[in-house]
């Protein structure tokens, strides 16, 4: 099981990293925080301090149109915000 997915990267994830030293993953929904943290450490060799998960389920929408109703579903994920220790940073751009 691989328990990060991807990295998060949005504006606001962004300037979180820079100020604050949090950084934004999507996780395995089944992983729990001791797992992230544990995988965090290992990917990219820094020292997490805290973790912070959400939820997202998925939601449902209908759509009306000429060709009649179209149903769409996003999926549902995990989100896992690790706190770095001071002075630590990822560089999620090194490896593009």
């Amino acid at each position: 099981m691989s328990v990060l997915i991807k990295p998060i990267i949005t504006e606001k994830i962004t300037k979180d990293g820079e100020i604050f030293g949090r950084f934004g993953f999507v996780v395995d929904r089944r992983a729990n925080k001791i797992e992230i943290k544990k995988a965090v450490e290992a990917a990219y060799g820094v020292t997490v301090v805290s973790v912070n998960t959400m939820n997202y389920a998925a939601k449902r929408s209908v759509k009306y149109t000429k060709s009649g109703m179209i149903n769409a579903k996003t999926n549902a994920y995990k989100k896992a915000i690790v706190e770095l220790k001071e002075g630590e940073s990822i560089d999620f751009y090194s490896n593009i």
